[in-house]
């Protein structure tokens, strides 16, 4: 899946001194708008229900998974993008810190697509080493030489 982002063109790393969880958001949906996957829409309803909901989409530690349900009106493809952050976005969360520097933003036209891009993630998350070893990487070609480390 790393190779998935990389021959997408499905990868930034974002440049901007961002500590807001909301611009951050914005942030990592700008490819996805870029490629007229998703629309300035979307990102508005992924940080409503972040308000709405808690910071949910920080799936775990250093991580976070910004999407919305698959039938929002502000997406028009089937993606996930990788947007890596220069430092950790704190998210207002009640019961506990919760904060990411890794985001895969989805964007999925059905249910069926979402959950397999939601499954594909996981499975992707839980190789060992890997969230530490992108949370490390400074560019696209340190994301290059973990994509070749992996074979992912």
């Amino acid at each position: 899946m790393l190779n998935y982002f990389f021959d997408n063109e499905l990868i930034n790393y974002s440049s901007k001194e961002i500590t807001d969880w909301r611009e951050a958001i914005f942030e990592s949906c700008q490819l996805l708008i870029n490629k007229n996957l998703v629309d300035e829409t979307y990102a508005a309803e992924i940080i409503r229900c972040v308000e709405e909901h808690g910071p949910y989409i920080v799936i775990v530690p250093q991580v976070a998974m910004p999407h919305s349900s698959e039938d929002s009106k502000g997406v028009f493809g089937t993606a996930i993008s990788f947007t890596k952050m220069k430092q950790p976005i704190q998210f207002e969360s009640e019961e506990e810190e919760k904060s990411a520097v890794l985001f895969f933003t989805l964007a999925a036209k059905d249910a069926e697509a979402h959950m397999e891009n939601i499954q594909n993630l996981s499975e992707l998350l839980m190789t060992d080493g890997l969230v530490e070893d992108l949370v490390a990487t400074k560019s696209i070609e340190d994301y290059q030489a973990v994509m070749q480390k992996y074979d992912l």
